[in-house]
């Protein structure tokens, strides 16, 4: 692969893409900014004809000619922004924060105001839900989230009631209601949920875990019971992300975090049939809207991720673009993959960073973001660099 720099004073833009190992693209901005064609190995899809009237995010998913990768970050409303920390000093509670639906918009807006991504996240947590289904919980300062009565019976798993969002979550509906029309379909509305076996692994350990050892406990030593509970997650994650798009969630990602540490054989049996099964029974209701899927470390597990039919595969930083591209194929998006530590380097380095992810990934079927969420103390500054060189950015 070889890269060429020059300036120009003029915007610049490719030839039309053509899906061949000799793929050229141009990275450009307008006015003075620095212009880059780069050679790139691998395939992507042909890309369509932009629909303009939708956010770039969604074009850049659904394959659409698009001029740039979308760009976002995960956890871009968070402990990073003197603005949230504010907020937090107000309202120490951070179910109180989650839950409040003023406090929730103007969370979620936060980043929106003042980096103007192209994805604009719901500010929430993939335990949410867990009240809703008879299992209480906190999440404290200092230490995580909290199980107060962690499941490990037959009996325990019969007390979990199916989630009803509309009962048990109203606040998120009216938050995404809001934050569609406060963004104006300039940039897409996100809301996410927590995967089944992830969502099994907090409320088996009682909270994070290091070694997961009461979680597979579980799986090996009475597997029926652990499949009774990940069934009413799958059952009641599809109906949590039916309820946020249609309360205005243009897209929704999916949070397997914990999914990495089985091993290939366990996924295909503790996670995959029901990641499956929830992407399923979203498209019969929802054909167009589009499921990214993100679990951390799972350069293991790449082709299978795939295999749940989701839109979208968000890899972690260990994953080589270029490589992930190669693996999961021409036809599903990928988004990522910059690390988030990368945030604290210089600006050139950022920049270097941005440049090379958005080489290997190829023209289309891109979304920017890092690799996991932002870490605490990330300079806000370079939060912005970041974004100001990734809205810069043509192909």
């Amino acid at each position: 692969m070889s890269c060429i720099y020059s300036c120009s004073s003029t915007p610049s833009f490719s030839a039309p893409f053509v899906s061949s190992r000799s793929s050229r693209f141009a990275l450009s901005s307008s006015n003075s900014r620095p212009r880059f064609h780069c050679a790139l190995g691998g395939t992507v899809a042909e890309p369509k004809i932009t629909t303009a009237a939708e956010p770039l995010l969604l074009n850049a998913v659904r394959g659409e000619d698009v001029e740039r990768p979308p760009v976002w970050l995960m956890r871009q409303a968070g402990r990073y922004m003197k603005s949230y920390q504010i907020i937090c000093e107000k309202y120490p509670s951070f179910r109180e924060r989650s839950e409040n639906v003023d406090l929730v918009v103007e969370i979620s807006l936060q980043p929106w105001k003042v980096f103007k991504p192209d994805g604009v996240i719901l500010f929430s947590d993939i335990l949410t839900p867990l009240s809703g289904m008879n299992i209480p919980f906190d999440i404290v300062k200092g230490k995580g989230p909290v199980i107060f009565n962690p499941l490990g019976t037959a009996a325990d798993v019969e007390q979990v009631r199916e989630f009803v969002p509309e009962d048990s979550v109203p606040y998120v509906g009216e938050a995404l209601t809001i934050l569609r029309k406060e963004v104006d379909n300039k940039a897409a509305v996100l809301g996410f949920v927590g995967a089944p076996f992830t969502l099994a692994s907090y409320v088996v350990e009682g909270g994070s875990s290091k070694h997961f050892t009461k979680i597979k406990r579980l799986a090996f030593s009475q597997p029926k019971v652990l499949h009774a509970l990940l069934q009413k997650f799958a059952t009641s994650m599809a109906k949590y992300i039916q309820f946020q798009a249609d309360s205005g969630a243009q897209a929704v990602q999916i949070f397997d975090s914990w999914a990495t540490e089985l091993s290939p054989v366990d996924f295909e049996e503790f996670s995959l049939p029901y990641l499956k099964q929830i992407v399923d029974t979203v498209k019969q209701t929802h054909p167009d809207l589009p499921l990214i899927l993100y679990a951390s470390g799972s350069g293991g597990l790449l082709e299978r991720l795939a295999l749940t039919g989701v839109d979208v595969i968000s890899l972690d930083w260990t994953v080589d673009m270029a490589e992930g591209r190669r693996r999961l194929g021409p036809n599903i998006a990928v988004q990522g993959n910059v690390d988030p530590g990368v945030l604290f380097g210089s600006k050139d380095f950022i920049t270097n960073r941005i440049n090379d992810t958005v080489r290997k990934a190829g023209r289309g079927k891109h979304i920017l973001n890092l690799g996991h969420g932002i870490v605490v103390g990330t300079p806000e500054e370079n939060v912005a660099h970041f974004f100001e060189v990734a809205k810069g950015l043509r192909y």
